[in-house]
């Protein structure tokens, strides 16, 4: 009878081979982590290279978006406001073709406004001088030249209400140049807050009604279903985003500025207004200032006692001027 003992140690060969399947296990699972990295490596970079795909698909397609042609009455990207608050009239861009720069006149002064309907500070411009400016433009003391742009297009809860509302602007100038004026001031007069969905083409529809009844429009009903029609099928959009293009990126005519940087950007004949956007007098004192310096340049043109001036008029309280609109 043998007496019962510890168990036996493992032999020298049980050790290795232990050793040799605990390597085997942990290079067996090495090369499923390999594998699974590889795999999900893979899926990303399939994933990154789609993701580039489309943003130069889309960047082609922005290059070569066919040219488009532009509304009538808009020759210069903008549509000129006279007197009596009636359009000048002017053929349409033809696709392709480049704007026709306004002429200015030593007599009567230009005052360019570059808007976005959704820009705040272009509101906050309009409710300080639309009165003024439309007492100008009425009296024949100055012309008001609306160039609507599209910078705030991915700031309205992607309803691309800026792109919209520059598109209605120009169908409005099509149809109805001279009832732009008050069409443009009534989307101020509702404008919406950055970041909303703003107003449907129906409801921009139903402005441009209001617009052509204030107005008088003769052409009525007529001209209000092409206008209709033209904002539900945005038949100016690729015009209002190559005018974008032209504002944004190249330099702006008849004035020393590379582009237009944001909104509003305000030119009175070749100078940009850069004081209080609230501030009305301010605004009047540098339209007459430069009336003034373009008639004494042109010393061929009348006497100022031949053509009235831009007149000043009462302004409300002086306000902080806002922030610029950042160009997108």
């Amino acid at each position: 009878m043998t007496n019962g003992g510890p168990e036996s140690s493992p032999t020298k060969n049980q050790r290795r081979e232990a050793t040799r399947e605990k390597a085997k296990e942990l290079r067996d699972a090495q090369r499923k982590r390999d594998l699974r990295n590889r795999i999900f490596l893979q899926g990303g970079l399939v994933l990154v290279v789609v993701a580039i795909i489309a943003g130069i698909a889309f960047v082609i397609a922005s290059t070569i978006r066919p040219p488009a042609p532009g509304p009538k009455n808009m020759a210069s990207d903008g549509i000129v406001i006279g007197q009596g608050l009636k359009a000048v009239t002017t053929p349409a861009i033809a696709a392709g073709a480049k704007p026709v720069a306004t002429q200015i006149n030593a007599n009567v002064p230009n005052i360019r406004v570059y808007v976005d309907y959704l820009c705040p500070a272009c509101g906050q411009f309009e409710k300080a001088n639309s009165e003024q400016l439309a007492t100008w433009a009425e009296n024949g003391t100055a012309t008001v030249e609306y160039h609507p742009i599209a910078i705030l297009t991915g700031r309205s809860a992607g309803t691309q209400y800026s792109l919209r509302a520059a598109n209605a602007a120009a169908c409005v100038a099509n149809y109805a140049p001279d009832s732009f004026f008050v069409f443009s001031t009534l989307l101020f007069d509702d404008q919406p807050a950055e970041g909303t969905e703003g107003l449907s083409d129906d409801e921009l529809a139903d402005v441009a009604k209001t617009a052509l009844a204030s107005a008088d429009e003769t052409a009525g009903g007529s001209a209000l279903s092409s206008i209709s029609s033209c904002i539900e099928d945005g038949s100016f959009t690729s015009w209002v985003q190559e005018a974008t293009d032209r504002a944004t990126t190249e330099p702006i005519p008849n004035s020393s500025l590379e582009k237009v940087k944001g909104t509003p950007t305000v030119l009175v004949n070749d100078k940009q207004y850069t004081g209080s956007i609230t501030d009305p007098k301010e605004f009047q004192a540098f339209v007459l200032s430069v009336a003034s310096e373009t008639y004494a340049e042109k010393s061929s043109t009348p006497a100022p006692s031949e053509t009235p001036a831009p007149s000043e008029t009462p302004a409300p309280s002086e306000t902080p001027a806002p922030s610029e609109t950042p160009a997108s």
